[in-house]
């Protein structure tokens, strides 16, 4: 019998442990650290061996393929060993694909893809149509497969989980825009992150569309390099296109095939220039899906916040407090900053990943009065950003409700508490929905 082994215990690997159970393979999981109470009683349910708190080898490689989690590296010792073994490793996303006929919509990028993932998923349930949502979102796209049907497939999809990818293949890529990110990764080479990103587009058809952001030169210059057989879309805020969407004044424009849709810029319910580009990217995908245009403009205005993206928490003596958990790179951070109106005490750091904080100074120099870092090691955030503020602007806190207590000493009656962190969260949380949700019982002390 053919032997899989997965390697990481949390949802990614989870869901490929059922979905290899239900298909029939003997199934081995391997995690190094402690896998959740939840995620073991899933394994014991469905009858799958199981082992946590390190690997053994001889039980991982006598594998005949590996489902690794994204979240361990390609240069993990173990994962070294199968390679020269010659042992074929994949992800999670390439392997529920060989079981899911369903039509997929996959978005990645380095910032807007969850924002754009979900609203793509509430215009698809809007519309009627039996839509599942997963990837680096929600539910594992594999345990979904495995126990369930869907006609559609919305699938958020990071650069690790592409990175084992090769016969997997959209109907509909989205990438959403692509600046320096997780360049620890991938030796600090801004090309190997490109490259990663485009590996959504390598095995689309005629028929299938490629979605994207004309204005991010990035993307362009990768773009000129290579050649993609099927329907190019680009979104734009700086011209007019032929196919794709487009700004005329205080309309959106969609043109797809033999149709132009107009929608009003003022019925989005999100805001920010940068959730223009989202939107157009949206309802490209909904257009390239066949949903009609008052379901479109309907969910527009109709579609929440996602949480921890600039989602708004409380007023406390009114201050506005706003959490951006999420924004866990430069550019997410400078996307949060630019929207703000009102006076910003900001609160930044975490686990630096190779940041280049320079785009953000003259934001800094506008909006921000007051700067808490929360994390372990700040130097660089001091040194980058005290000039601007000064000294007796600039603090450092070790918790979520010291970070709160500090900032709100800091603003008056008008002003906004941001926390937008620019980092990863690993350095004092389990993750950015940990960092997220602590801010907002920190608030919610006040």
């Amino acid at each position: 019998m053919t032997k899989i082994v997965i390697l990481g215990a949390a949802e990614s690997g989870v869901g490929a442990a059922v979905l290899a159970k239900v298909k029939g393979f003997e199934v081995f999981v391997s995690d190094n650290g402690n896998i959740k109470p939840d995620y073991k009683e899933t394994l014991s349910k469905w009858d799958i061996p199981f082992e946590e708190g390190g690997h053994t080898p001889g039980k991982v490689l006598d594998a005949h393929e590996v489902v690794k989690s994204p979240g361990i590296p390609s240069s993990a010792p173990l994962v070294k060993e199968l390679s020269a073994k010659g042992i074929p490793i994949i992800s999670e996303i390439e392997f529920a694909s060989r079981y899911d006929s369903a039509k997929k919509i996959c978005i990645t990028g380095s910032n807007g893809k969850t924002t754009t993932t979900s609203l793509i998923y509430y215009l698809l349930q809007q519309a009627g149509l039996n839509v599942g949502l997963g990837g680096n979102i929600g539910q594992s796209y594999a345990y979904q497969v495995a126990t369930t049907h869907h006609d559609y497939y919305v699938l958020e999809i990071s650069s690790f989980q592409l990175d084992n990818c090769y016969e997997f293949r959209p109907d509909i890529a989205i990438i959403t825009n692509i600046t320096p990110d997780h360049l620890d990764r991938y030796d600090y080479k801004m090309e190997n992150y490109v490259r990663s990103k485009f590996r959504i587009t390598r095995n689309l058809r005629p028929e299938d569309c490629f979605i994207f952001d004309s204005d991010d030169e990035i993307t362009i210059n990768h773009l000129d390099q290579i050649v993609l057989q099927c329907k190019k879309l680009p979104f734009t805020q700086m011209g007019e296109v032929e196919q794709g969407a487009f700004l005329s004044g205080d309309k959106m424009v969609v043109r797809y095939e033999d149709t132009e849709s107009d929608f009003y810029l003022e019925e989005l319910a999100l805001g920010g220039k940068h959730n223009i580009y989202n939107s157009m990217a949206a309802a490209l995908a909904a257009k390239a899906s066949g949903i009609d245009n008052e379901v479109i403009r309907n969910s527009f205005r109709t579609f929440q916040p996602i949480e921890h993206r600039l989602e708004p928490v409380l007023s406390v003596g009114g201050v506005l407090y706003i959490n951006d958990s999420k924004a866990t790179n430069v550019d997410s951070a400078w996307y949060a900053l630019e929207c703000q109106k009102k006076p910003v005490v900001w609160i930044v750091g975490g686990k630096d990943k190779g940041n280049d904080y320079s785009p953000l100074l003259e934001l800094v120099k506008e909006k921000v009065k007051g700067i808490v870092c929360l994390g372990v090691d700040n130097r660089k955030i001091h040194e980058c950003f005290e000039p601007i503020v000064g000294e007796s602007s600039i603090t450092d806190a070790l918790s979520a409700q010291e970070a709160v207590t500090k900032a709100q000493a800091m603003a008056v009656d008008g002003d906004v508490v941001l926390l937008s962190p620019c980092c990863a969260s690993f350095d004092l949380f389990t993750s950015y929905e940990d960092r997220g949700e602590k801010f907002k019982e920190a608030v919610r002390a006040l």
